[in-house]
């Protein structure tokens, strides 16, 4: 039986389905390679054909200008009939979503370095407009012994395009989207970073930071919800990755981090401490290294009230005297500060506090020896007249009274 042919790629196997179509296993007959072959049926979508059809070269134009080790690489595009098709690079290894299935934990080493490589990677896209905006276990391929890869920019966006930016239009899966997508705001590149976020808190604790019964409640607790600290579900975890991971599924954007290259740094020096001898891991640097509030323990459940609030507001608004009284697990406060956040991630990280911050580098690290000696001596005490008559007075009264008893003892003496 002949195989089914895509122009000059001879399909061999099915790898899988998704919301776009169907992705195959194929040979390149050109160039005598194995690839991944993506495919869209447009009769599926006669209504929409063209616009679906346009969208799918954007994204072929927009991957394919990608070329970075943590990346597939896409090799061509075109139409046969009906069908639309993407070449790309055929990756030997296992979904994400396959290793952490089933509440499974990754250990914390093999945790780090595929957030890093995956921060580096949408690095890189960021830095060249394309956005990915479905970043979930699924799209990361785990190859053993070689590069975490990130697949599928079945819904990336170039930055500049200004034909799909219209609000409302939900793309990417529900468990991991952001705050903004979730109330139909155009998401960017700190969307992706917020997925990503997910990511890393679901590989360190067997468990998604959010979770309902329903699409309804997830999208709620997504907007609403501040999790509990990793570290209090995986007591394991250093106090670094709270920060960044507080930091990552910050719900306002300017509270987020603004750059994946900066997330891939903080990754990279917690991986690095992580690897380092006992007797350097263990001299931290103190816990309070910023001004104002500390993050403090709040009541993470999901509260009843109705969403009615957009992402850009403080999340102070969230706690009530009430949920800091019960306090029932320990969390990330919905007051924590961003900039507290950055102050402790540049002590842990070793890295020059900005200009301006509240609190520097060298103050946080002074010990407690240094602190004391520059307190200000008081200077020596010295009399005063009054203090030198008192003690003179009660001189001549002492010896006056020696005397008398003197003369008591001593009669004869008279």
């Amino acid at each position: 039986m002949e195989q089914p042919q895509l122009g000059r790629y001879v399909i061999q196997s099915e790898i899988g389905r998704g919301a776009m179509g169907v992705v195959y296993k194929a040979m390149d007959t050109v160039l005598e390679r194995v690839v991944a072959v993506k495919t869209v049926n447009m009769a599926l979508e006669r209504d929409h054909a063209d616009k679906y059809e346009a969208r799918f070269y954007q994204e072929a134009r927009a991957a394919g200008g990608l070329n970075h080790p943590n990346i597939v690489t896409v090799y061509d595009a075109g139409k046969a009939g009906d069908v639309v098709y993407m070449a790309m690079e055929y990756i030997e290894g296992v979904e994400l979503r396959a290793l952490i299935g089933e509440g499974r934990q990754l250990a914390m080493a093999q945790a780090l370095s595929i957030a890093a490589q995956v921060a580096e990677g949408l690095a890189y896209a960021h830095e060249r407009g394309v956005v990915h905006r479905d970043i979930k276990p699924a799209n990361i391929m785990v190859v053993a012994n070689g590069p975490v890869k990130i697949t599928d920019f079945g819904i990336a966006r170039m930055r500049a395009s200004a034909d799909l930016t219209q609000t409302g239009l939900m793309l990417g899966s529900p468990k991991y989207m952001s705050p903004e997508q979730v109330i139909g705001k155009r998401a960017d590149h700190r969307s992706d970073l917020f997925s990503l976020g997910v990511i890393l808190y679901e590989m360190l604790c067997g468990a998604a930071p959010f979770n309902g019964e329903n699409v309804t409640a997830l999208m709620y607790q997504i907007v609403n919800f501040a999790p509990p600290a990793p570290s209090a579900i995986n007591a394991a975890l250093p106090e670094m990755l709270d920060y960044i991971i507080a930091k990552m599924l910050a719900k306002p954007l300017e509270e987020r981090y603004q750059d994946a290259r900066e997330l891939a740094r903080d990754l990279r020096e917690c991986e690095r401490q992580l690897a380092a001898p006992p007797a350097v891991s263990v001299a931290r640097p103190p816990v309070a290294l910023a001004s104002g509030a500390q993050p403090q323990l709040v009541d993470t459940r999901s509260r009843t009230v109705a969403l009615a609030q957009t992402v850009n507001r403080t999340r102070e608004a969230d706690k009530t005297p009430q949920d800091v009284a019960s306090a029932p697990a320990r969390g990330v406060a919905p007051s924590f500060d961003s900039n507290e956040a950055t102050q402790r991630l540049a002590v842990l990280t070793g890295a020059a506090t900005a200009p301006g911050a509240p609190l520097t580098t060298r103050n946080s690290r002074e010990t407690a020896t240094q602190a004391i000696r520059s307190l200000p001596r008081a200077p020596p005490a010295r009399w005063r007249r009054r203090d030198w008559l008192l003690v003179g007075a009660a001189t001549l009264f002492g010896l006056a009274v020696a005397r008398a008893i003197v003369k008591r003892d001593n009669p004869q003496k008279r």
